[in-house]
């Protein structure tokens, strides 16, 4: 992972809305990497771009920080056309994660995290304040990590120093080039849950590239699948896609098995719920309101009864049937 380091001065706070607008990028081979992609996310949003190698999906992150300069088209950051500003000034509002950790090796976790504010000046006891705050948000101890080289560390705390860099200066917002990809599927999964919980607390507007369907599933509010040209097939939330893919291509990049993945980002709603049996349901297995309908499923296959408990805090609301679990997977379900 690693973040783009060449900024001046201090970036703004909070987050911002991107606009692609016709965007092409066409290489003086002839080669047409991204060819008229239009596409709003919101501010404080993850956006997830997916599709097959060689799908553009990268160079249209490129091109947002212009560290790939767009051949066309416009791109607005926060209703701004970054296309006519100066790069630099740009990439001070901007993060930037890849999938190799790029920690300089010779210094310390510290001193990593605060390379930006360095280079903006910022006063010495103000970017130690910011290192530990930004360790503690990650989910490590400034204490027994700060002084630590990258060589000390695992590959999943790397990730997390690299994630802590691209945030030091308060961006407005975070792209992320396969940030996860590089370590192994357990680690993976807890990276991605932190990750989660940390998009919670700052509400960046974040954009994300990723080859994993069940990753994009799983981070993203809403999913862009390209195809080959950067064209854009469908962009929508996750269930929605999995629900109801718009064309051909998204059916088969998504799979037959779209309505298991659905059920990972169909939540247990109160409408979705029977009524509780007049007779009670003492002896069946609960899960949680709001939870997903994946995590319901997989409490009926480990049990030994076609029905679960739907309760509120501890109070059941309904009970829920294996039959209604597996048509919350279904397209329209």
């Amino acid at each position: 992972m690693d973040v783009t380091p060449e900024t001046a001065g201090d970036a703004e706070p909070g987050a911002a809305s991107i606009t692609l607008e016709g965007i092409r990028k066409r290489y003086p081979d002839g080669t047409e990497a991204v060819r008229e992609l239009n596409l709003d996310i919101p501010a404080g949003e993850m956006v997830v771009l997916i599709g097959p190698s060689g799908c553009g999906k990268s160079t249209v992150l490129r091109m947002i920080n212009r560290l790939v300069e767009p051949t066309g088209g416009r791109i607005l950051l926060g209703g701004e056309d970054v296309t006519r500003v100066d790069p630099v000034r740009l990439r001070r509002r901007i993060g930037y994660v890849i999938q190799n950790v790029g920690l300089f090796p010779h210094q310390t976790v510290n001193a990593n995290v605060a390379t930006v504010p360095r280079l903006l000046g910022w006063p010495r006891d103000r970017s130690r304040r910011r290192v530990a705050e930004l360790l503690e948000l990650v989910g490590l101890d400034p204490a027994r990590f700060g002084r630590r080289y990258p060589h000390e560390l695992s590959g999943g705390q790397r990730q997390r120093v690299g994630v802590a860099r691209a945030l030091a200066a308060d961006p407005v917002v975070l792209l992320m080039d396969e940030p996860f990809s590089a370590v192994d599927p357990i680690v993976r999964g807890r990276l991605q849950e932190e990750f989660l919980r940390l998009q919670a607390e700052v509400r960046k507007t974040i954009v994300l590239v990723t080859h994993d369907l069940d990753e994009a599933v799983r981070l993203g509010d809403r999913i862009a699948v390209l195809s080959q040209g950067g064209r854009l097939e469908q962009y929508d939330p996750p269930a929605a896609l999995l629900g109801a893919p718009a064309t051909p291509f998204v059916r088969e990049f998504v799979g037959a098995d779209r309505g298991i993945r659905r059920l990972v980002v169909t939540p247990v709603t109160r409408e979705a719920v029977d009524p509780l049996p007049a007779a009670g349901a003492a002896g069946l297995p609960t899960v949680p309101l709001g939870g997903s309908a994946y995590d319901a499923l997989a409490v009926l296959l480990t049990s030994a009864s076609d029905r679960v408990v739907v309760a509120d805090q501890g109070r059941p609301v309904g009970v829920l049937s294996r039959e209604r679990l597996l048509e919350l997977g279904r397209p329209g379900g």
